[in-house]
């Protein structure tokens, strides 16, 4: 007896796209440097003091490192101070932003999506991966959502064979 079957492969045949965002995942080292560090009596920030530390520091420590930039002393720090960070680490970091690690995660998963050609998903049905082994942020998610809602036919969060609907053009 001679039983052939013939399997399909229905996700295979449905026409999603997958999109994985941890595709998009920056690698790079992530620091934190903390502005506290540089204020007089962990109160203030001293100009004169705080532009011949700009001068003499080495800033290559942060080649190619992702650094979130805070102050997490009860202190006020003008806005030029970080201004004069940023300048002075750019040339050498990867990323340079202010706020926690969870902000520059976003900023970084925010500029590798930017980079995204959306017109390979028009009019297309997109899945959203949902499960990762890399920790993606919910920014990411709702920056990609942004992106594709004015081009994708459909968009769906999770598993090509267990979605969740997230959005669909009424055409």
């Amino acid at each position: 007896m001679d039983i052939q079957e013939n399997f399909v492969n229905k996700v295979a045949a449905s026409g999603l796209i997958t999109l994985n965002l941890e595709d998009y995942f920056n690698h790079g080292e992530r620091v934190v440097y903390d502005i506290k560090e540089n204020l007089f009596h962990g109160l203030m920030l001293r100009e004169k003091d705080f532009r011949a530390f700009i001068k003499e520091n080495d800033w290559s420590a942060y080649t190619g490192k992702n650094v979130a930039v805070i102050c997490s002393a009860d202190a006020i720090v003008p806005t030029w101070a970080y201004m004069l960070l940023a300048t002075k680490m750019k040339p050498y970091a990867n990323e340079v932003s202010f706020g926690s690690l969870e902000t520059l995660e976003a900023v970084l998963f925010t500029k590798a999506l930017a980079k995204i050609n959306l017109d390979d998903f028009a009019g297309e049905r997109v899945v959203i991966k949902g499960c990762a082994d890399i920790d993606v942020t919910v920014a990411a998610y709702v920056e990609i959502t942004n992106l594709l809602t004015p081009v994708a036919k459909s968009i769906m969060y999770g598993e090509p064979c267990s979605t969740v609907p997230i959005y669909k053009r009424k055409d």
